[in-house]
């Protein structure tokens, strides 16, 4: 990834890299290699990924946030696991 690459650009690279290496490792040619790449569930995502929302943005800045969303989907999670694994035994002793 270059630094100011966008994440449309980091897209199509990256299905570039995927038909490129496809192509060379099963001869067909690299057209052909790049739609089967963009036939794939991975590849209708990054073609997806380069032609949405985020595709004109910094394609590190995209990165470092979708760490953090995820990073913050997570947490969530665990706190919502955590906070019912708790009603569940405040619960069952009130029940005892």
């Amino acid at each position: 990834m270059q630094q100011d690459q966008s994440v449309s650009q980091m897209a199509q690279e990256a299905l570039m890299r995927q038909a490129k290496a496809l192509a060379q490792s099963s001869g067909h040619s690299l057209e052909d290699a790049r739609q089967v790449v963009v036939d794939t569930q991975a590849g209708r995502q990054l073609r997806d990924l380069a032609q949405g929302e985020h595709r004109h943005q910094k394609a590190k800045q995209w990165q470092a946030s979708l760490f953090w969303e995820r990073a913050e989907e997570r947490f969530m999670h665990q706190i919502g696991s955590e906070v019912l694994s708790r009603f569940a035994a405040e619960r069952h002793s009130t029940r005892g």
